[in-house]
């Protein structure tokens, strides 16, 4: 959304334990909208191990800006053909590849319509009937995905993918976490990850080839990936062999040495320390609670200390003969592999025979997909298979031949769903206090199964979702904009969880310590009103038109979407039971689905998201999973000092139930401008100011072509120096970055802190102009224009993301222009700016990694503040004029560039 300073991203998947090898984590961009599956940092083989720095719980305060994608099953990454039309070029079809004969997942349905279907245009007056069968078509599979079965049980998956070019990754993602550990076994499968992994020597010699390698341990996978060039670059030979043969080792041949299980535990124990942040303790909490009726409560992969200390190899080799097997793996590739019957015949000559010992009998041909269709099918009650439950040394193995399958239901655990007809007691609020904490929050769960992916109705319901917690978004976080705003956010997130087997909506609420009633009170307020008067036609049409924009882009992207972004999204689209497809017929799908929505239907499918909050208290409301509020234990009253803050969970309960009871009233139309400057007024504009290209002063050229890079320099009558590359990194994408020279560096002492306030305060305003706010805002969506405003020491960047259609650079520039020309300056939005950076002061004491590095640069740099945090005592010195002067005198021609 317009003028939102960027923010400092979070770990992707915090309780996932993974080894990270290298200094820098490989960038694992979601541009493209991959799922939601996280990936872990990888490193350079070779290097010194620094230990698992991401051992940490995911946050269920997972809420996004904007048009963040709240389903991860992928509304713009789902594919099918359209509901109203037969489209040209080539139907996709199955592909007629020589592979192993494997079973057909239960949740790909036939990657074509029918004819009929084909031949059949929608008509917008059809029954609802004939509507209800069109729907009810199975999405089609992705073309290109080729999916099959080794005779021991080994699933895998093949998809060829040209980005990065050369390269390919190599996932075996082994169906054993940390929720299939009994008591005495809590962080084992993590400890064999470590011991499997950094203990192979086959993955070891890879060493110098350009390979990558990690791994990762969760609640329900453990995961060891390489990311391979696919030759090597002296002799030319593929490496594919090479890389399938260590993760063979890895997966199903580790040495589990007493040496090298002493230098493991050394590792994890000395990661444990690491990862125990108050982050970590906060997230734990969450989980805790939200599933507090089964063993995702209390199964963490990190494990038990005093257990860790204990296990000798043998009781570790018992956990990895229990479940290291091939049957209870699925191998990914994807990358550049032309050769796909080649790749599947090493893929036999590494794994065929993989374990035929220890299992003492061939798998079970009988059924199609045998448990696999059980491990992808909704996330309802169940347990562990019979045959799993048992401890069996080797020699019992080679004793009685066994035949061992993947579980029933992944994770193997009974929610309690948040569903009106379950009959179960309300849960009171519990509250986490910790003296670490610093604001107030409070999350509040609903969780409910999944919902599968498999129907063009299924993707339909998903976009109807989307709509409606899109508008949400927008109406909490631009309605509010007091000088005093009783809220620091609000967030709503409904996304699956792979790793959790279940759906789960989040409403999270910050707030300063001493607002928190008021805030609760207007997040549940709004949620009421949204779910009694739903949407409007004009919200609708909006981000309707926005999501179909945005699935047209990531079509047009689809060849150059990184391997492991497909990959990860493969990976959780099966955890969930969603239907895999590409970006191209996922867009078709879109246009099909999106003529059939009503408005009626957008407004009944997403009040029922939001019933567990604004039905709070009812009878038949669904029951929250879990409402946890995080509070610090002491608080900064001024004039006072610290004092101790008092809560209790009945007070939560009746904020709730106050703001439920308060006055609504439907959402009013507003008028979204289609330009910020009309042509007459551009025209005007070019008649005053005569703009044009002028010389350089070094030489007298109006343009600079660099061969090497590509890049041409010209620069403004204005002094603005302009610079501009064409790529094809990202297809109908453009990005352009504003820097303005001097940032923070030109604070004197009677100013401290004044651009990081003022920057911040022209961002929290976000007006321009004669627009509001909201204007700004809806003209950035329906523009795909995603601005972010930020400052350091030494310059203010302003950065612009928009789409290469429907003018969307003319947008852009007109946005760039409004504020450089027509900048509104708020005093509330310069109160909520001091304040944000006075609540952020006060906090470092409570961070040790903040604390250190605040006490180690006042050190170094003389107490000079233009590198650190302003002080409270520096804020209170600033005013609204300050801050702007101190912006806006930056914003000089010959001072600023735009790349």
């Amino acid at each position: 959304l317009a003028l939102r300073p960027s923010a400092t991203a979070s770990p992707a998947n915090p309780l996932r334990c993974s080894h990270r090898r290298a200094v820098t984590p490989r960038s694992r961009r979601r541009t493209q909208g991959l799922g939601a599956a996280s990936a872990s940092a990888a490193g350079i083989l070779g290097e010194e191990r620094d230990g698992c720095l991401s051992c940490f719980p995911r946050s269920r305060r997972r809420g996004r800006p904007g048009l963040a994608r709240f389903a991860p099953c992928a509304l713009p990454h789902t594919s099918g053909l359209s509901l109203h039309s037969r489209r040209s070029g080539p139907k996709t079809r199955r592909s007629h590849i020589l592979r192993a004969a494997g079973p057909d997942e239960p949740h790909v349905a036939s990657p074509t319509w029918s004819e009929a279907a084909l031949d059949k245009p929608y008509d917008p007056t059809i029954r609802n009937e004939a509507l209800e069968d069109v729907l009810d078509t199975p999405l089609p599979s992705h073309p290109k995905l080729i999916r099959g079965q080794l005779k021991n049980g080994l699933r895998y998956l093949i998809l060829p993918n040209k980005v990065p070019a050369d390269r390919f990754e190599a996932h075996m993602e082994v169906h054993v976490g940390s929720i299939d550990e009994e008591e005495d076994e809590q962080g084992i499968a993590h400890m064999i990850e470590h011991v499997a992994f950094l203990g192979s020597k086959k993955r070891e010699k890879l060493l110098g080839t350009g390979a990558r390698s990690n791994a990762y341990t969760d609640f329900h996978h453990t995961v060891f990936h390489i990311h391979s060039p696919t030759k090597t670059k002296e002799y030319g030979e593929s490496l594919l062999p090479s890389v399938l043969d260590a993760l063979n080792e890895i997966a199903f041949h580790p040495k589990f040495s007493s040496s090298r299980v002493e230098k493991e535990r050394r590792a994890i124990l000395s990661e444990l320390q690491m990862m125990n942040t108050i982050e970590y303790r906060v997230d734990c909490q969450l989980l805790q609670h939200l599933h507090s009726e089964n063993k995702l409560s209390n199964r963490f992969p990190i494990g038990l200390e005093e257990q860790i200390l204990k296990w000798d190899p043998d009781k570790i080799r018992r956990f990895h003969e229990r479940w290291y097997y091939p049957a209870n793996a699925t191998l990914y590739l994807v990358g550049e592999i032309d050769d796909i019957p080649r790749a599947v015949r090493e893929i036999e000559a590494v794994f065929e025979h993989t374990l035929s010992g220890n299992e003492g009998a061939p798998m079970s041909t009988g059924s199609p997909f045998g448990a696999m269709a059980s491990l992808f099918a909704p996330k309802l009650p169940g347990g562990l298979a019979a045959s799993l439950t048992g401890e069996r040394s080797p020699a019992t193995d080679k004793l009685k031949p066994i035949k061992r399958e993947r579980q029933a239901v992944r994770p193997p655990v009974e929610h309690k769903w948040s569903l009106p007809e379950v009959d179960q007691a309300a849960k009171p609020p519990v509250i986490f206090q910790h003296e670490l904490i610093q604001s107030f929050s409070i999350n509040m769960f609903c969780k409910i199964p999944v919902n599968q992916v498999r129907t063009y109705k299924d993707l339909r319901s998903v976009l109807m979702k989307r709509i409606f917690l899109s508008a949400l978004h927008f109406r909490i976080n631009t309605r509010y904009k007091s000088s005093n705003p009783p809220f620091t956010s609000v967030e709503l997130d409904h996304s699956d969880s792979g790793r959790e087997g279940c759906t789960v909506t989040t409403l999270t609420v910050t707030a300063e310590p001493q607002n928190w009633k008021s805030a609760i009170k207007v997040a549940v307020h709004e949620v009421r009103r949204l779910k009694e008067f739903g949407v409007t036609m004009g919200e609708m049409t909006r981000y309707m038109d926005a999501l179909i924009k945005d699935s047209e882009q990531l079509a047009m992207m689809i060849d150059s979407v990184p391997s492991v972004d497909n990959l990860d999204f493969i990976m959780e689209s099966d955890a969930l039971g969603h239907t895999v497809m590409d970006q191209l017929q996922g867009h078709d799908s879109l246009l099909g689905v999106a003529e059939t929505v009503t408005l009626e239907e957008v407004n009944t499918v997403g009040a029922e998201v939001l019933e567990f909050i604004s039905d709070f208290g009812k009878p038949s409301a669904p029951l929250p999973a879990a409402i946890v509020a995080c509070v610090p234990k002491k608080v900064h009253i001024d004039g006072v000092g610290e004092s101790s803050f008092e809560i209790c969970p009945e007070e939560i309960t009746e904020s709730m139930k106050a703001g439920l009871e308060e006055p609504i009233y439907p959402e009013p139309e507003l008028e979204v401008p289609k330009e910020l400057i009309t042509q007459s007024e551009l025209e005007d504009l070019k008649v005053q100011h005569r703009p044009s290209f002028v010389p350089f002063k070094e030489d007298d050229v109006v343009k600079v072509f660099d061969n090497e890079t590509g890049i041409t320099q010209r620069r403004l009558s204005n002094g603005i120096s302009v610079n501009y590359k064409i790529t094809q990194n990202e297809a109908r994408v453009g990005v352009m970055r504003l820097i303005v020279g001097g940032g923070r560096a030109t604070e004197d002492s009677e100013s401290k802190g004044s651009v990081i306030v003022g920057v911040r305060t022209l961002s929290e305003g976000g007006c321009v102009g004669n627009f509001s706010r909201e204007q700004v805002e809806l003209f950035c969506v329906n523009n795909l224009i995603n601005c972010s405003l930020e400052s350091n020491e030494e310059f203010i960047f302003m950065e612009f993301r928009f789409a290469l259609r429907d003018n969307g650079m003319r947008a852009a520039f007109q946005l760039l222009h409004m504020v450089l020309e027509h900048n509104v300056w708020l005093e509330d939005a310069f109160d909520r700016a001091a304040q944000l950076y006075l609540s952020y002061y006060r906090s470092i004491p409570k961070s040790l990694e903040r604390a250190t590095a605040h006490k180690l640069m006042v050190a170094m740099l003389n107490h000079d503040e233009r590198f650190v945090e302003p002080s409270p005592h520096s804020l209170e010195k600033l005013t609204l004029q300050s801050v702007k002067e101190a912006v806006m005198n930056q914003f000089v021609g010959s001072n600023m560039e735009v790349c």
